[in-house]
């Protein structure tokens, strides 16, 4: 009797134990560099050879090795997303305004970057831009939390950004994220439904509440700027 009892207790254990080595094999196999997962990108992006992204400690370490050099620009916010993180990034310039983001997914083995983009816009002495943005679309069988429209507040009188659109059949209006990171230099995004769709339309908003600034988007991979309303 005991013996048997031994047998029954040992034999789901050993299944167990095979679920979860067959399981961090697979999760191995999926993140190393030029695993499965860099493989659906590449077929994706429709590239010869498969991507190779390393992995990191750190979220900073892993944009630095899939970027192949010291990070020239200084990271100015880090947003803790479902999967992962967003890293804000920004260069030092007078002439520009610009801004850039990666989405570093955490996986059991480190950090791997998933996906990222940036954007420059020069500065107007004559007519200054109120605020810009940049527009990342939803990305098809690539894990990620876009889509996202980012950019920098230019101009201190805004107070309140929303972006609205179209999902579902239904109008949708998503208040934006605004972050200082600065002395009075100030960011915002805004993380939208999956099934938002173009056309987007941003608005800004002053103390009051007072509308200030608007823009419609038909380009779900638009960069643009926006100016305040006289």
């Amino acid at each position: 009797m005991k013996l048997q009892i031994k047998r029954r207790i040992g034999i789901p254990l050993v299944v167990i134990i095979l679920l979860i080595s067959s399981f961090l094999s697979y999760v191995y196999l999926n993140d190393r560099p030029g695993g499965f997962s860099d493989q659906r990108m590449s077929r994706l992006l429709e590239m010869d050879e498969t991507i190779h992204i390393p992995t990191g400690k750190t979220p900073e370490i892993a944009i630095q090795k899939f970027r192949t050099e010291q990070l020239s620009s200084q990271i100015i916010h880090e947003e803790p997303v479902e999967g992962g993180m967003i890293v804000f990034t920004q260069r030092a310039s007078s002439e520009s305004s610009n801004l850039q983001i990666d989405y570093v997914r955490k996986r059991i083995i480190g950090w791997k970057w998933g996906w990222g983009g940036g954007y420059g816009i020069s500065k107007s002495s004559s007519n200054p831009f109120a605020m810009d943005y940049m527009s990342m679309p939803l990305l098809e069988h690539i894990e990620s939390p876009f889509p996202i429209i980012f950019g920098n507040v230019l101009n201190p009188t805004i107070k309140r950004i929303t972006v609205e659109t179209k999902g579902s059949g239904k109008q949708i209006s998503t208040e934006a994220k605004m972050v200082e990171v600065g002395a009075e230099r100030n960011i915002w995004f805004v993380l939208l439904p999956s099934s938002a769709s173009t056309p987007l339309k941003i608005k800004a908003f002053n103390e009051e509440g007072i509308l200030i600034a608007s823009k419609e988007i038909q380009d779900p991979n638009d960069i643009g700027a926006l100016l305040i309303a006289h």
